[in-house]
């Protein structure tokens, strides 16, 4: 959970109730984010504006549960507009829907906190933005996660736009030394998914394109991992076009090294899911097609209609 802290201060503690917050006489004092007085906010909202003009006034409204990103973050309620200038909930959940999947792979144990201060910020009477070496510290951990995928840690999270030497949200002093360790990266992130109905689902929903797949054979080549299919079968065709089905070739980007236990035996068929990249198609997600699983099982029915907010990569 995270905290609120200011230049020069070490006493600010996090609590599982949500981020320790208020004002008074200009010094900054905790009480839990739920028992914050939401009615008197509504009328002190002048100061979150800063100079920006919307065509709603700012309000503070409940995290909704399918706000994957941070409907568990700790606290209930979020200032709209937020601090990435999204004015509608629909706005907000279509954004915050392709960072998910970044989030399950756990590679910084502040990622959630970091990402929701900006995406769900606690309604406050000013606007409090994440410090920037928390920013810092996640994007180090995070980016060469990302990278797997074809991503780069995006402008519109910029480090050096965030507070060092004013009122900013962090992490616990006792989290610091676990948060700086990435975690989850001695298997290939594309290759480290659980087999649960909805973290597929997600997957699906972040990809361009899922594919019923056999695997002729995998090679190294330039740092990836390529993958020529033997039969493919289209589920989601998104960016391929079916006359490059014939010719299709995958690439699990930075992967010549790490382990991909999907791929130690190529014997039967994979749920295959990626996203084209300049030329190259990279995987994104892979798990062995097995309808025995339940799991494997749900996320097929859930398949036939999934809910997936309209993507817009945040990443480009």
């Amino acid at each position: 959970m995270g905290s609120v802290r200011s230049s020069g201060s070490s006493g600010w503690k996090s609590t599982v109730a949500g981020l320790l917050v208020a004002f008074a006489a200009g010094l900054l004092t905790g009480i839990s984010a739920n028992e914050y007085d939401y009615v008197s906010f509504q009328s002190d909202i002048g100061s979150y504006q800063s100079g920006r003009f919307y065509s709603k006034p700012p309000q503070c409204v409940t995290i909704p549960p399918d706000l994957r990103l941070c409907h568990s973050v700790g606290y209930d309620k979020m200032i709209l507009p937020n601090l990435l200038d999204h004015e509608t909930m629909a706005e907000v959940k279509q954004q915050a829907s392709s960072w998910v999947p970044l989030l399950n792979k756990n590679c910084h144990i502040a990622t959630q906190v970091f990402l929701c201060s900006l995406f769900a910020p606690v309604c406050l009477d000013r606007p409090i933005y994440p410090c920037r070496w928390l920013c810092e510290a996640v994007r180090d951990s995070c980016e060469p996660v990302m990278q797997f995928f074809g991503f780069y840690w995006p402008e519109m999270l910029k480090c050096d736009q965030f507070p060092q030497d004013d009122v900013c949200i962090a992490m616990t002093t006792s989290n610091t030394t676990e948060a700086s360790k990435p975690q989850g990266m001695a298997v290939c992130p594309p290759c480290d998914n659980e087999m649960k109905s909805d973290a597929i689902l997600e997957h699906l929903c972040a990809s361009e394109f899922a594919l019923k797949m056999k695997i002729k054979e995998v090679k190294k080549e330039n740092g990836d991992k390529k993958i020529i299919p033997k039969k493919k079968k289209p589920l989601k065709l998104g960016t391929i076009k079916k006359k490059d089905l014939k010719k299709l070739v995958l690439y699990l980007k930075n992967g010549s090294d790490c382990p991909c236990h999907q791929l130690d035996n190529l014997n039967h068929h994979f749920l295959i899911m990626g996203r084209k990249v300049k030329t190259q198609y990279l995987l994104t997600a892979i798990h062995k097609w097995d309808k025995r699983n339940k799991e494997f099982k749900k996320f097929m029915k859930k398949m036939k209609s999934p809910e997936c907010p309209t993507f817009q990569s945040v990443f480009k």
